[in-house]
């Protein structure tokens, strides 16, 4: 894993997420693959595998780069604006 130029600037603890499930799918009746939390803000999204993409959306939206798995388990961490593992 590499440290890109947006994780020493992600708050710390890391935000509690908004939620336990992808707001956006719930509300569009729509099923999702895996979660993703975002590092800034604590937003949870689906992700890229599902079919409506909630937490790229929200990167292109907010800007927040850094997201983690949000899955059990899994803690690995990735920045959309790098394309790589963190």
């Amino acid at each position: 894993m590499s440290e890109c130029t947006h994780v020493p600037g992600l708050p710390r603890p890391e935000p509690p997420a908004v939620g336990d499930t992808c707001l956006g799918c719930q509300a569009a009746g729509s099923a999702y693959v895996h979660l993703r939390l975002c590092l800034q803000c604590g937003h949870v999204g689906c992700c890229d595998s599902s079919p409506e993409r909630h937490a790229s959306r929200h990167f292109e939206d907010t800007g927040h780069p850094v997201m983690r798995s949000f899955e059990p388990g899994e803690s690995w961490r990735w920045c959309f604006a790098d394309q790589t593992i963190v």
